[in-house]
């Protein structure tokens, strides 16, 4: 139940986003760049691509394929299928109907500031269920586990790293800056810190448990 929200809450935090047009989360902002330059991919396609990228340098990093890891894959296969879903069944959020950019000002600020909520509170949902997230929150989740490190401090790293990478993609192909504005900042910034938050509150008041425990032992990456 909880990655099964955790797909929907991000998907569509990440449309949101995208109708926004004030700068996409430095994560996906290279899928959304890639996917606005090549016309024959939609966004949620494009995701493919990028998250089967870094889902070979996990591997790289972790020295070992386990099979179940590919689930993880197909995690992000499901969040571009839904993800485009979205994009063309809300009407604001479809590309072809509404272009980035002309949407009221008002109405594209309230879109971030909802998008940018949901955005962390989906991430945190992820890591609260045993399967594997997409690949962007599997390789987070996978490697500060591998190697000791603070889960939301190395979520902020890998956010900046994004971020730098997606202004690089934006200028090889544009010239310019495409896909990144002051909202994609307070992204990098504030998104670990309110996954953090987020995930101490579910400490608190939700509790979670295993309904299948021999399932769980097959997602365990240690």
């Amino acid at each position: 139940m909880i990655y099964g929200l955790a797909v929907a809450v991000l998907s569509f935090a990440t449309a949101m986003l995208a109708a926004a047009d004030l700068g996409m989360s430095m994560v996906v902002a290279p899928a959304y760049i890639v996917s606005m330059k090549v016309s024959v991919l939609t966004f949620g396609q494009a995701e493919y691509i990028v998250q089967g990228m870094l889902f070979i340098v996990f591997c790289i990093i972790m020295r070992k394929v386990k099979p179940m890891y590919f689930f993880a894959f197909a995690s992000g296969l499901i969040y571009g299928a839904v993800l485009d879903f979205w994009r063309t069944a809300v009407p604001h959020f479809d590309p072809e109907r509404f272009p980035p950019g002309v949407l009221p000002l008002s109405l594209r600020i309230l879109y971030f500031v909802v998008g940018f909520l949901l955005n962390s509170l989906g991430v945190a949902l992820y890591f609260k269920t045993y399967f594997y997230p997409q690949v962007y929150e599997f390789f987070v989740k996978g490697i500060s586990e591998r190697f000791g490190i603070r889960l939301s401090s190395f979520k902020i790293g890998f956010d900046l790293t994004c971020l730098v990478i997606a202004a690089a993609f934006s200028f090889l192909m544009f010239g310019g800056i495409v896909g990144i504005g002051p909202g994609t900042v307070v992204l990098a910034f504030g998104n670990g810190l309110l996954i953090g938050m987020y995930g101490k509150w579910m400490d608190r008041h939700l509790e979670t448990y295993t309904r299948w425990k021999g399932l769980e032992e097959k997602f365990r990456l240690s």
